[in-house]
């Protein structure tokens, strides 16, 4: 059986934080400076939906990180 270094688990993990974090703070934030048009309902449920996958994003992250350091093991 093949087992994978824990790097990798790091790796994958702090990816899906920096890319959670950039989702939820670049596209689930309505910055109405840069808005040329009117919020429409489709924009606002557009950004809940990237600011709700961002913050899932960040907590699989998250967890991928403390559960490969041991932290949530029992020993």
């Amino acid at each position: 059986m093949i087992q994978l270094p824990p790097l990798f688990f790091y790796a994958v993990g702090t990816l899906l934080v920096v890319f959670g974090a950039l989702r939820t703070v670049v596209l689930g934030r309505r910055r109405p400076d840069r808005e040329v048009v009117e919020d429409t309902p489709e924009r606002a449920k557009a950004r809940r939906r990237h600011m709700i996958m961002g913050i899932v994003w960040l907590l699989m992250g998250l967890f991928l990180i403390v559960s490969t350091t041991g932290i949530t093991s029992r020993r």
